[in-house]
């Protein structure tokens, strides 16, 4: 077992309204078990109106940085001196980093995590058209990280049109909207398919999506992780399609704030994994 950090430990946190489902202080309390590092990370909630002055606050109070969550993200950006070109393009921030002449600087590192992700599975490959459900923030990192991975043809469905619509003129290129109505036949020819949406999530309405048209080699991925087998997730097993869960984005968006903050580039294998999962379902 580690010592107790020292009056001298690196401190780091997550930020969030509310914060309490955060996986993060899990994961990265984990890390700095495993690698031996006087370090503290801690949950800080913070309601939208005390975004601002807690984040200064906790900037000047000597801490490396911070996660941030829901729903801070396009706020957290605004706050930044600087920011990485992700960030930029997004126009949000999941990761601060405190400089120490009081600067703050922004990363988004979720388009990190999802390509990692992805990348992991065995049956992906860059078979266009991919198929996006979802317009909301995740939507926006998993369209630019499948741009920079090299798809060049991606259909976005969401229950609100307007929704994606203004996602695709925020991102650019080719991009094909679809009516909610017609998420079913989208799937037709499709080589990948990602749910950004909350449905399928614990305590949200499963996702009623027909996977009738879809091709038996498409990868089918649910950024979602509790449960790790969502309905979706399920169904496309049952048909035979791989698929491929949410958690480790999760896990690989952590990697590059903890090098940030802690100086160590942890990696993502099997025994962080299955942690975070026995946390994730109540057993750790």
């Amino acid at each position: 077992m580690n010592a107790p950090p020292s009056g001298q430990a690196v401190v780091a946190g997550v930020v969030g309204w509310p914060v309490k489902h955060s996986r993060s202080p899990f994961l990265h309390g984990y890390w700095l078990q495993q690698h031996a590092i006087d370090g503290i990370y801690a949950p800080f909630p913070v309601r939208p109106h005390d975004f601002n002055t807690v984040i200064r606050g906790l900037a000047a109070a000597g801490l490396a940085g911070l996660n941030i969550t829901l729903p801070h993200k396009r706020t957290a950006f605004d706050l930044c001196d600087s920011a990485d070109d992700t960030a930029q393009m997004l126009g949000a921030a999941n990761t601060l980093v405190f400089t120490i002449d009081g600067l703050i600087h922004g990363k988004n590192t979720d388009v990190f995590g999802f390509l990692e992700n992805l990348r992991g599975a065995d049956d992906f490959a860059t078979n266009d058209p991919a198929v996006i459900l979802g317009s909301g923030g995740a939507a926006r990192a998993v369209i630019l990280g499948l741009r920079r991975h090299g798809f060049q043809t991606i259909r976005l469905t969401s229950r609100t049109r307007a929704k994606a619509e203004a996602a695709h003129e925020a991102l650019g290129g080719a991009m094909e909207i679809v009516d909610w109505s017609d998420r079913h036949a989208m799937l037709a020819g499709a080589g990948l398919v990602v749910n950004t949406t909350v449905l399928g999530m614990s305590g949200q309405p499963p996702l009623d999506l027909k996977l009738d048209d879809l091709p038996a080699g498409a990868l089918v991925n649910d950024i979602v992780y509790t449960p790790l087998e969502t309905p979706l997730l399920a169904a496309a097993r049952a048909r035979g399609n791989p698929a491929l869960d949410g958690l480790g984005m999760l896990l690989h968006q952590g990697r590059p704030a903890f090098e940030a903050w802690f100086g160590i580039d942890p990696v993502v294998g099997d025994e962080v994994r299955q942690a975070v999962a026995e946390n994730l379902s109540g057993v750790a």
